[in-house]
């Protein structure tokens, strides 16, 4: 009698998504074979760019409902390809892949580093940010998403241009004007714009990517200072990938 051809198990990999490295790692690992890969949102954008696998799209309750999760999906590999700011997921992560023993990788793309005529001024937060822009300048430019604005809703003095994929709400600054876009930009953009605009005061959170770079450039050009908020460590004891290529290498020999 013929033998009935033996399947190798297929393994579950979840990506906590919603950056472009996320969505590069999906593609990738889509191809691996016995490999199936889900990647869960946050849900705070409208319409986010979809990776390649299953996508799920919402909160899991905290650390407890996400190890549940893992445990009910019978994952094999939890890779956190989340924004460098959002610590909160990052933490839940580390938490609930330690309570349902699956193995756990950062996904980190690098910082950006100084480069000469940069006037930076760093700061740990986005209310230490609002703290020193009234010493800095008059017309801001926000760079760090609809998600943060409530910390500068007090300054009434300066004004400021917003940029975000979607429309923020309140509580915002009393005088702002919103840009509606999303990455990558243009040098010759981001030069159009401050220039337009009159800024003198540059707001970004450090979450590197060459896709938003340039208003570096243009800041550095137009010797506009850059308030830049540092972005929150690992979780101790994660081990980091700085490329989606990294993080494939990774699941290839955690999964052999």
């Amino acid at each position: 009698m013929p033998t009935s051809p033996v399947h190798e198990p297929v393994r579950q990999v979840l990506i906590l998504g919603g950056t472009t490295e996320a969505r590069r790692l999906a593609a990738a690992l889509a191809t691996e074979p016995g490999v199936r890969v889900t990647t869960s949102l946050a849900g705070r954008v409208a319409a986010p760019r979809l990776p390649a696998g299953d996508v799920r799209i919402g909160g899991f309750g905290g650390p407890e409902g996400l190890a549940r999760w893992l445990r009910e999906h019978a994952v094999d590999a939890l890779i956190d390809a989340t924004h460098p700011f959002a610590d909160t997921i990052s933490f839940n992560a580390a938490q609930a892949a330690a309570t349902a023993h699956v193995p756990l990788l950062a996904l980190r793309r690098p910082g950006w580093d100084a480069q000469p005529g940069d006037v930076w001024h760093p700061v740990r937060s986005l209310t230490e940010a609002a703290a020193v822009l009234p010493t800095l300048g008059d017309r801001v430019f926000l760079t760090t998403g609809r998600m943060g604005l409530a910390h500068f809703a007090h300054l009434t003095d300066p004004w400021f241009l917003v940029r975000s994929v979607d429309a923020p709400g309140p509580p915002h600054p009393p005088r702002m004007t919103t840009v509606l876009d999303r990455g990558p930009f243009t040098l010759e953009g981001e030069r159009d714009l401050l220039r337009r605009h009159r800024i003198d005061v540059l707001v970004t959170k450090d979450s590197g990517a060459a896709a938003t770079a340039p208003k570096l450039a243009a800041a550095r050009e137009a010797g506009v200072p850059v308030v830049v908020v540092q972005r929150p460590p690992v979780p101790e004891g994660v081990p980091v990938a700085a490329e989606p290529g990294a993080a494939v290498d990774w699941v290839r020999t955690l999964l052999g």
